[in-house]
């Protein structure tokens, strides 16, 4: 990850001014496109269209980790499923409104990313990464065997859609399905979310985590508390994921132990490389690949996880920087060309 790279799509820095990309609202035509798929698509296109969207705010959540601040973790998926679990508890279990446990997904992430970031953040490379997979596993294991609270192996499935009469009362959506409806609502939470961290990431805050990423002795030689600092991204990274875990919960009408297990940290760290840690919308881009090609793959063969990995192989070799990072490559070469 180059500081040009960086530079020219601003979301682990300050962004150039002119820069091409802020001259057309690419974001807004994305997010447009998403959710006119109910309407236009099948229900698998709308089922797809949710899964790239939650596994998006999941991966950029992670990326504030590990592109902006510079901290490999391999248990970001500890923060997912406590905020799956906690949401999907208070809803099927205790029968609390979503208004009410989708926060509490949030807090309850945070509050686990608090307690282990503490720990984390005294560790540096290997060794962080290393207490990060052990907090997750944690996590697995009490999900796993905790009957009572969590259904064990059995999970909580049937967890209920919120209610959301008020969203049928607009005009074009009343007719959709539920799980449509839902699919809106969530569009909107991760919209409002990729806004917060978006934000945050070219924030006078930001700007200090990709100082610690740079350079962590520097940082703590001009006076910034480096500890406290990856703390503080450790528990926004969190809460983020603990979000999208609740909305995965209710995606998938249940959360279930293996939502938990370390294979998806995996699964979310390469959706963040593959598009590109070093910007804000390489992570996003990196889910919808992978989600598509997973999805694409298995309906033709059934070594899919070969074929699977070879491909993703090839856009690692033929994108270093992610997929994101060689499209801004090309075209800054392509600009280069035209000025020659």
């Amino acid at each position: 990850m180059t500081t040009e790279s960086t530079a020219q799509t601003a979301p682990i820095g300050v962004a150039r001014q002119g820069n091409w990309v802020r001259r057309i609202p690419w974001t807004l035509i994305v997010f447009l496109l998403f959710a006119s798929v109910p309407w236009v698509g099948s229900r698998y296109d709308t089922f797809l269209a949710e899964q790239i969207a939650i596994d998006a705010l999941f991966a950029v959540s992670l990326n504030l980790l590990l592109g902006t601040t510079g901290l490999v973790s391999f248990g970001h998926v500890a923060y997912f499923g406590v905020g799956a679990y906690v949401c999907g508890i208070l809803m099927k279990t205790y029968e609390v409104p979503f208004w009410l446990a989708f926060p509490a997904a949030g807090l309850g992430a945070a509050l686990f990313a608090l307690v282990s970031g503490y720990f984390c953040v005294r560790l540096i490379k290997l060794y962080f990464a290393m207490l990060t997979l052990a907090f997750s596993q944690i996590v697995w294991a009490i999900a796993y065997k905790w009957n009572d609270v969590t259904g064990g192996d059995q999970g909580l499935p049937e967890i209920p859609f919120p209610n959301l009469d008020w969203l049928s009362a607009i005009p074009g959506i009343g007719d959709l399905r539920e799980s449509d409806q839902f699919y809106l609502l969530t569009l909107a939470i991760i919209a409002v979310s990729f806004a917060i961290l978006h934000r945050i990431v070219r924030s006078p805050f930001g700007r200090v985590l990709t100082t610690i990423r740079d350079n962590p002795e520097r940082a703590a030689f001009i006076g910034v508390n480096v500890r406290a600092y990856q703390l503080a991204a450790f528990v926004v990274a969190g809460t983020f994921a603990g979000f999208a875990g609740a909305l995965y919960g209710i995606f998938s009408r249940g959360v279930f132990a293996d939502y938990v297990f370390w294979s998806k940290s995996a699964e979310v760290m390469i959706m963040a490389i593959l598009g590109g840690m070093g910007y804000f919308w390489g992570p996003p881009v990196g889910a919808a690949a992978l989600v598509w090609l997973n999805q694409a793959i298995t309906d033709y063969t059934q070594y899919w996880p070969f074929v699977l990995g070879a491909i993703l192989l090839v856009l690692l070799f033929a994108f270093p920087g992610g997929i994101v990072g060689g499209i801004a490559s090309l075209w800054a070469r392509l600009q280069g060309r035209r000025r020659a």
